[in-house]
């Protein structure tokens, strides 16, 4: 993984990671030195940090506009110069966000040695982002599931994107489908993360690492060496030697293709 890209990633930041009045994007009354776009986008930014945590105050259905714009420190006709009304609002930060998750998982997962090391690794920082940002979490997480069908639609898109990082994984054992078998472990780690943040958990999730990776390879490589992999697999910053790549049950393969 190039290093400029790699750091790319990890800048970008999620929605909600700051409030929608954040003094340093404040824009000035009067005439504007900066240009029509400039403030539109820095508007828009605004509008998607006070939709979420609006919307994780007060859930989905309680939240008005006039709460996520007073939030955002933006007025209404602006809103509705950027947004069709709540549903594209919210699906716009919905989107915006589980982008910045999965180019920050695919970058993890690339930078790894390996296959293993790379799931733990992505695993690592999908954890890690959630529980930094827990307004994120809850609006992304619970409250898409009040949008209704385009709420579904966007919960089986986004996991089906998720098969990227099981391209190419060891042959599934028993004759079980390949993909069939992806379907269920990215099922379970959703359902996982989704208990754990209604529990209002979420910034313990970095602690369901370890199930979590052992969960997602085991089905594969069986749960005795799943855990062998991962005891053995480099931490880190621990210095540790790639593992070999001559070995089928890892080896390292291209950064995953999740469709940003």
């Amino acid at each position: 993984m190039n290093r400029d890209a790699l750091q790319g990633a990890e800048a970008l930041l999620l929605p909600g990671a700051r409030t929608g009045r954040d003094p340093a994007r404040s824009i000035k009354r009067g005439p504007s030195r900066l240009p029509p776009g400039v403030v539109a986008a820095t508007q828009r930014e605004r509008l998607l940090d006070g939709l979420v945590h609006t919307v994780a105050q007060h859930g989905y259905q309680h939240a008005t506009v006039s709460d996520i714009c007073r939030a955002a420190g933006v007025t209404r006709p602006v809103f509705y110069e950027l947004f069709s009304g709540k549903e594209d609002a919210f699906l716009a930060a919905h989107r915006y966000g589980t982008g910045v998750v999965m180019r920050r998982m695919a970058a993890a997962f690339a930078a790894a040695p390996d296959w293993c090391t790379g799931i733990r690794e992505a695993l690592r920082a999908l954890l890690g982002l959630l529980a930094g940002v827990p307004a994120f979490a809850t609006m992304a997480v619970i409250e898409i599931e009040a949008v209704g069908p385009a709420g579904r639609h966007e919960i089986t898109q986004l996991l089906s994107r998720f098969r990227a990082f099981f391209a190419e994984v060891p042959e599934s054992p028993g004759g079980v489908e390949g993909e069939v078998l992806v379907d269920a472990v990215v099922g379970g780690v959703y359902r996982t993360l989704h208990r754990a943040v209604d529990a209002g958990r979420t910034e313990q999730l970095p602690d369901l690492l370890p199930a979590l990776s052992l969960f997602c390879l085991a089905p594969f490589l069986g749960p005795a060496e799943a855990v062998r992999r991962l005891s053995a697999s480099p931490q880190p910053g621990d210095g540790a030697s790639e593992m070999p790549v001559s070995d089928p049950s890892c080896t390292r393969i291209d950064p995953p293709d999740t469709g940003q």
